[in-house]
């Protein structure tokens, strides 16, 4: 067990520091806009999912991985921050901004993979993967496209006064095409089941995304997703469909 442990945590450290080694090459030959440099590392991050439940036998093994990861990065990541231009060119807004995405990320993929693989069981993993997928490419697209071509404020008491329809239209459709695939990749449901279970949960996930503040739609986005996902494949399976 500890040889497959180790040898998946190695592949996770590895992909991070591929991750951000090619992102700053880019950075560097390109000079992509800040925000969307933030967003590439943002979806990158969520892909990592794919190796917490490909490279570890156990949920506790993955859960394991992630305190451990967090654990060591957490104050290197901290030191980093001492000098500013290397936090510069990793693109951090405010001081220990880094630190808290990665902790609200690596808490939301535990919960759900205590839920979906520990809890329910190995053959509902799909749904950590439909909801960080959702969470990883919904909330990067809608705020690229908020920000570049948002120009209708959400005015509720609910929102943060920073929210566009446009984003939130933009949250919708990505998240909706994630879960979609998703679902027709892992699931053996006819195609138009998984478009009818996509075409439920991307609003709900939308909504959600629109009234979270302070970066925890990094946590509540995902949940939106996974479960009501679970009760709609619940559904299905007690109808024989």
């Amino acid at each position: 067990m500890l040889p497959r442990f180790l040898t998946g945590f190695g592949i996770f450290v590895v992909y991070y520091i591929i991750v951000v080694f090619l992102f700053l090459v880019i950075r560097a030959l390109f000079h992509p806009p800040r925000e969307l440099f933030r967003k590439m590392l943002h979806i990158m991050c969520a892909m990592s999912i794919f190796i917490i439940l490909h490279e570890f036998d156990t949920w506790y093994l993955a859960i394991l991985n992630l305190a451990i990861f967090t654990l060591l990065l957490y104050p290197i990541i901290g030191y980093l921050e001492r000098f500013p231009k290397i936090m510069e060119v990793l693109v951090q807004r405010k001081s220990g901004e880094i630190r808290w995405s990665l902790v609200l990320i690596y808490v939301a993929m535990s919960i759900l993979i205590v839920i979906f693989w520990g809890w329910l069981g190995e053959q509902w993993k799909y749904i950590i993967t439909a909801s960080i997928m959702a969470w990883g490419f919904g909330d990067s697209l809608a705020a690229l496209v908020g920000k570049a071509y948002g120009k209708n404020i959400v005015k509720s008491r609910y929102t943060d006064g920073k929210k566009t329809v446009e984003g939130t239209i933009t949250m919708f459709l990505a998240a909706f095409i994630a879960i979609f695939i998703v679902l027709l990749i892992s699931t053996s449901f006819p195609w138009y089941l998984c478009l009818l279970a996509a075409s439920i949960v991307a609003p709900i996930c939308a909504l959600v995304e629109l009234i979270s503040h302070h970066g925890f739609d990094t946590i509540t986005v995902p949940l939106s997703v996974a479960v009501p996902l679970y009760f709609i494949m619940v559904l299905f399976s007690f109808m024989g469909v």
